[in-house]
């Protein structure tokens, strides 16, 4: 594919890394000349100083030959107008960033489209996703729903009470075969471990298992770990993702959201009925205990400061908090606050490129997520007729050995994984993948 990515900010650059890996064709426009000189000495890309709301500049980065225009700029003005642009200019596919809700209202989403707009991507909406995902789900560090929860795939770290620690992932099959789930990644340090039979579980590592729903509490025991209800929380920060998180939770849970900046603590008052909104400080130890700290089941930073959100998490597990979520937009911060313990980390501009990611791919992909703190992906591939995929069972197909099939939703029914599977055409098959595989598995379901 020919694709354009304007704007050279974390999500411009952290998706033109993902796709310099899969052989396009990419250009990656920004005003900034020392940005783009930072990108281009590390990835094989062509790189143009100019606006993306400039035709000129358009016109000079070839958008008329484009496959996809990506507007990813920090302006969300600028984004829509040059994804208009390029779109009369004669791309193909167009896809803006954008960082209001009400363009996502079904009217205006379709008049936005009528002008030339393809796709939407909110990056705070599809955090406070995720925030809410993990804090129903309790025990785990990440987790994902495939096909409306018929599938997950979640991390687990194997802590020192698990059953399965020093035995290897055949010992562990004989012994649990009345549990149905597949460990399909193993992170251990800073390596990830895409694990075979004769690999064994060690503490402290970080297991993704893919299972149904109804065997996680199951492999939550394995692993030393149990579940519990997150009925008590507390957010830090009145950010847009705090905010919506709060908008969606403050119904289901007792919540607290603490706020900084006095006028914006009286305007969430107002706007945030289900949720107390309290005026301080998240990192002063004193207020925290004040506002009851020690009997919230989840604390959730996500204030716009990284540094920020890892402290205040580091101090609510101090202070007894079980769930931490941080925010953590550093990229080079995240493997640091995994070693260190803060919990689950989210980072909305990979989501944004993991969002974005998927139109890219020449396989049928419902879903595709690059996980925070692997150097890993997975993805739910459709698999079409013919393909190679669906021609015999999983041991027979040579599959590349750095990626792994966790499960297959079939109709209405949820598979696990084993050798002896066999792919049907239409099936939605789980994928959790190293990037060196991305694009022999794509070729598997083509």
């Amino acid at each position: 594919m020919k694709i354009v990515i304007a704007g050279a900010g974390a999500v411009g650059t952290h998706l033109a890394k993902m796709l310099s890996h899969q052989d396009h064709d990419i250009i990656l426009l920004d005003q900034d000349e020392e940005k783009l000189k930072e990108v281009d000495s590390h990835l094989d890309l062509l790189t143009i100083v100019g606006s993306s709301s400039s035709l000129k500049d358009l016109k000079e980065a070839s958008v008329k030959k484009a496959d996809l225009f990506i507007a990813v700029t920090q302006s969300e003005t600028t984004n829509i107008t040059s994804t208009i642009l390029a779109k009369k200019l004669g791309a193909i596919k167009t896809i803006a960033r954008i960082d209001n809700q009400e363009y996502l209202i079904p009217e205006n989403k379709e008049y936005l489209q009528s002008l030339g707009i393809d796709e939407l991507i909110y990056p705070e909406k599809l955090a406070a996703k995720e925030v809410i995902s993990y804090l129903s789900r309790s025990g785990t560090r990440q987790m994902y729903e495939f096909s409306g929860g018929k599938l997950l795939l979640y991390g687990i770290k194997i802590s020192s009470k698990s059953i399965i620690m020093d035995k290897t992932m055949a010992e562990v099959a004989e012994m649990t075969s009345d549990v149905d789930f597949r460990a399909v990644a193993i992170k251990r340090e800073d390596i990830t471990i895409i694990p075979r039979g004769h690999n064994r579980f060690s503490r402290g590592d970080l297991v993704f298992v893919v299972s149904k729903p109804e065997s996680m509490e199951k492999v939550m025991l394995l692993a030393g770990k149990q579940k519990y209800e997150v009925k008590n929380a507390m957010i830090l920060g009145g950010s847009r993702i705090g905010q919506k998180t709060a908008m969606e939770l403050g119904r289901k849970m007792n919540l607290k959201l603490l706020e900084i900046d006095k006028e914006k603590s009286l305007k969430l008052a107002d706007s945030l009925q289900d949720a107390l909104v309290i005026n301080g400080d998240g990192r002063d130890k004193e207020l925290l205990k004040e506002e009851g700290i020690h009997k919230m089941d989840a604390f959730v930073a996500v204030t716009g400061n990284s540094e920020t959100n890892i402290l205040a998490c580091l101090l609510a597990k101090k202070m007894g908090v079980r769930r931490t979520i941080a925010e953590v937009e550093n990229i080079d911060y995240i493997d640091l606050a995994d070693n260190i313990g803060v919990g689950t980390m989210i980072n909305k501009k990979l989501l944004a490129a993991s969002y974005i990611y998927r139109f890219t791919m020449d396989a049928d992909v419902q879903h595709c997520k690059w996980l925070t703190v692997s150097d890993a992906e997975v993805m739910e591939l459709t698999a079409k007729k013919g393909s190679k995929i669906t021609k015999a069972a999983l041991k027979d197909i040579d599959f590349p050995d750095d990626a792994n099939i966790g499960g297959i939703i079939r109709d209405d029914d949820s598979i696990i994984a084993t050798g002896d599977t066999q792919i049907l055409a239409d099936d939605k098959v789980v994928v959790f993948t190293l990037p060196s595989a991305i694009k022999k598995v794509e070729k598997f379901f083509k």
